[in-house]
Formats: C-alpha cells, structure tokens, sequence
C-alpha cells in the first residue's frame, strides 16, 4: 500500500510539536455519554468497557494510550464524532484505568494482546454487529497492531480492519527517544500516575517485593520495568519486553485494511516508528506521516470546531478504505 502524503497543515502555533501535544487534553472540553459494562476476565480480574450507542451495525472499539481512559480527549472526540456519523463505540479502558484499581497485581501492558482478543471475543460473542473496526491511541495503538498482526488470516470476518495512531511500534528505540531532555515533563506526568498505582500494588500484594526507594528515584520507563513489568509479566529483561511487546515485526502480517497514523514531529517516536518498508511491501497496511500534529495531538487552531482534522481522517479511512456505509 501507499505511504500517504498528508494534508494536515495547521496554523502557524500548532506547528509546534510540544504546543499541538499538550494543547488537546489541557484545553480542549470534549465530554462524551457512556454507559457502563463491567465484564469479568478467565484470571477473576474485571475490565470496563463504556458504550456509546446509536443503534448501528458497526461497532468501533477505540483502545487508550498509557495511563489514559475512556475520559481522555482523544477518545471522547472520536466517540462523539463516531456517533454523529451513525456508528457505535465502545472504549476498553485497560486493567487500572477505569478509576477504579484492578484485583489483580497485573495491570497492563504495551504488548498485552491477550486483554484485547478477550475484549473482542466478548463483543463478538455478545453482540450482533457485522462489521468491528478497531482504533487504538499510542500504546492502545500499539496493541492493535500487535493484536491485527498475531491473529492475521485467523481473524473473525466482522473485524474489517484498523486504525493506530501516534505508535511507537518500536519501544526499544521509542524508550531512548523518551529518556531525551525534550520529553522529560511528559515523562514526569505519566510518572506520577505510574508510580502511584505500583505503591497501591504493593500495599495490596504485600507478597510482591519492590525497593520503595528505587521507585522513588526511578527516572527512565527502564526503571519502572525492571521494578515492576519484568517481574509481573514473567519477561528476562526489559530488553525482552521492548521485543516481545512491539508492534513493528508483526505489521507484515497484517491481512485487515490498517492505517498508522504518525506525526514526523511526534518527539516520542523514533525514526524506526515510521515503517516505510513495510507499508510499500503490503497489500493492507497503510502508513501516514503528518509533519505536525505532535502525540496523539493534530490540532489545528484555537476553534475548536476546525481541530477534528484526525477524527475526519478516521472515519475517512473507514469508509473508503475498509469500506464500511458511513453517514
């Protein structure tokens, strides 16, 4: 498939990478109306799942970045602009971030694929929608590519296809990009969050040996990985989660219409986070590289109605390219 050219060109200030990543959750009011569905997993764990119906034949799963919900304003965006095209949504927050902790001490993970073919298994066995177009955000970009590319021609036929945005697909040359001074306030933010949930983890699991003070000090995603998702998830190393958890080495394998969405100024990404080569090489993956639009940001101007260039982008691919009836 091709790689697309992009037509993003937003006004001069949201040229800044920095200013187009923050400006979405710290100013833009996105609120969407869910319903709730608690749904218990094969280990005894839950995971929420909020809906948000018009009484379509087309479910959209939309799938969070790190340490973000069903409230981030990527995914209320998407999910209003979604339902006023006449499509359902259903946001799968992962294990931990639904506001409410998970049972288990295992929360999540950029590789966990096993959480999202339990969600759509859920959906597919439950519900009666003929066509399943998953979106994922960042890390929830990640898992469905990781997800489309594993079960490839093994894939129920009502999932048509899907759409990442903003992915490191390379986490090992992702995490360097992250340890820059340019990202260390990004860094900060998801540290504050990380850490808290690991400290309630080991005060319920007081069986799970963890030094406090390395966590406290902890200033790299390495660090938290060594502490806590190595030993967790069963990997030898963090070296080995970066491996075993990307998305890039299964993109050739996908067999759905999929679109990776990146930013060349995303400063999260690494050159090795814009798979050229194996787009031009596949009849179904198809790569966009926007040169704004910072992470998961694509923010055009300070009106808020002329900042749905991504979700228009979005429901674009849907129609023409998985070639599901949109409004």
């Amino acid at each position: 498939m091709p790689v697309f050219t992009s037509d993003f060109l937003p006004t001069i200030p949201f040229r800044n990478s920095h200013f187009n990543t923050m400006y979405r959750p710290l100013f833009m009011k996105d609120v969407a109306t869910f319903s709730r569905k608690r749904i218990t997993t094969w280990d005894f764990d839950f995971i929420d799942l909020d809906f948000s119906l018009v009484g379509s034949e087309t479910l959209v799963l939309l799938i969070h970045g790190l340490e973000g919900s069903s409230e981030s304003k990527y995914m209320t965006s998407t999910t209003n602009h979604l339902n006023e095209k006449g499509l359902d949504t259903v946001c799968f927050n992962l294990r931990s971030c639904s506001g409410e902790d998970n049972l288990l001490l295992s929360t999540y993970h950029s590789g966990k694929t096993e959480d999202v073919n339990f969600v759509v298994n859920h959906l597919l066995n439950h519900y009666e929608y003929k066509n399943i177009v998953i979106i994922g955000f960042s890390l929830g970009g990640n898992l469905t590519l990781k997800y489309l590319g594993e079960k490839n021609d093994k894939i129920s036929p009502i999932i048509k296809g899907g759409i990442a945005v903003s992915v490191p697909i390379d986490i090992a040359s992702a995490e360097k990009e992250m340890d820059k001074l340019k990202n260390k306030l990004y860094l900060e933010v998801f540290f504050k969050t990380m850490k808290t949930k690991v400290l309630e983890k080991v005060y319920k699991f007081p069986e799970f040996q963890l030094d406090k003070e390395k966590l406290f000090k902890a200033t790299k995603f390495k660090h938290l990985e060594h502490l806590y998702t190595v030993p967790v998830f069963g990997f030898e190393s963090p070296e080995d989660y970066w491996k075993k958890a990307s998305s890039k080495p299964l993109i050739p394998l996908i067999k759905k219409p999929t679109l990776l969405i990146n930013a060349k100024d995303d400063t999260f990404l690494s050159k090795e986070c814009y798979p050229i080569d194996e787009a031009q090489n596949s009849e179904f993956f198809f790569l966009e590289m926007a040169n704004y639009g910072g992470h998961v940001g694509f923010m055009s101007s300070f009106k808020p109605k002329e900042n749905t260039w991504l979700e228009k982008r979005i429901v674009r691919f849907i129609k023409e390219n998985i070639q599901i009836p949109i409004l």
